[in-house]
């Protein structure tokens, strides 16, 4: 299957980094050409539209940073939408809003093509190594197409249900992953203020009803200093934004998301759109005029499970205590 990747960002890039060291035939598209360069050196071909990509391969793969970035590659200027026929395939792999995965998907079919929203999920580290989550909508004959490559770039592969049902759930997780940051800076910052040893508080939360994937990832960058997760504060907004016009079109009466969005919309008019999200805690260290730091821990979080082939999760089903 050949395969056509555009966007080579802090995700984009590792994931198709994966493709192509396990042996996939890959054309690449990114407006960075450092990074279409760095591609073609390892034994990519490189398209200089994505509708030149899309005349070449099967599959073509999407990660891009908004909503519109995604509408640009398919229906904008050389857009890859004129050019799709029977048979190809869209995974638009992006965070993005359901409603343009269904509107963007409803072009994408009227061309007799296919296609899947197939976010991922799980940090930087774990799409470096293969090992990241993915979640992907779509018809189900489409998924089993696209499966071993999917389980070539993640770990751990959940087909959602219909197309968009994949975009809806990650905005949830990414939400979910947003407050557990908060509540972790102003948790910190409290064994701070309060004198209590850095890394003791973190082993304490770490083996504790406390802990999470967020803590034992984005603490550690916290107490290191460089706040770096390869995710910054206008990239939460936007996905925070996203899960808080779910809850606004469902009419649910959510407290906690106006607030955590308020929070990192105030980061960002603090410190700029491009600050690493973890450094929210700076809003609390300069008002208790401390800095929340340990000792020992890493600057970048690697991930140390062995790249494996990834596999279908099947959600749970029937009566669980039959």
């Amino acid at each position: 299957m050949k395969i056509g990747f555009i966007g080579l960002g802090n995700v984009g890039g590792k994931l198709a980094a994966t493709l192509l060291r396990n042996g996939y035939a890959l054309t690449v598209r990114d407006l960075n050409e450092a990074l279409v360069r760095s591609f073609v050196e390892r034994g990519a071909a490189a398209a200089a539209s994505p509708r030149a990509l899309a005349e070449s391969v099967d599959l073509i793969i999407t990660c891009l940073p908004s909503p519109a970035a995604s509408a640009s590659v398919v229906e904008g200027e050389n857009g890859f939408l004129p050019a799709l026929c029977a048979g190809q395939i869209w995974l638009e792999m992006s965070t993005s809003d359901h409603a343009e995965v269904l509107r963007l998907g409803a072009l994408i079919e009227a061309r007799g093509a296919a296609v899947m929203d197939c976010p991922v999920s799980g940090g930087c580290h774990r799409a470096a190594t293969g090992n990241i989550a993915i979640f992907a909508g779509g018809r189900r004959a489409t998924f089993e197409r696209v499966l071993p490559v999917l389980a070539t770039m993640g770990r751990r592969i959940l087909h959602t249900g219909a197309l968009g049902s994949a975009s809806r759930l990650k905005v949830v997780t990414n939400y979910l992953c947003t407050v557990h940051l908060a509540a972790l800076a102003e948790a910190l910052t409290v064994c701070k203020v309060a004198g209590l040893d850095m890394n003791t508080a973190y082993e304490a939360i770490r083996i504790s009803s406390g802990n999470s994937f967020v803590h034992e990832t984005e603490s550690q960058v916290i107490l290191n200093g460089s706040r770096d997760i390869n995710f910054t504060m206008d990239l939460v907004i936007k996905d925070v934004g996203l899960f808080d016009q779910l809850a606004q079109d469902q009419h649910v009466p959510l407290e906690l998301s106006p607030l955590v969005l308020r929070i990192f919309q105030d980061g960002q008019r603090r410190y700029g759109a491009r600050e690493h999200s973890p450094n929210i805690i700076r809003r609390l260290e300069d008002a208790c005029q401390v800095k929340v730091l340990g000792e020992g821990f890493p600057a970048h979080i690697t991930d140390d499970e062995p790249e494996e082939r990834g596999y279908e999760v099947h959600a749970r089903r029937g009566d669980a205590g039959g």
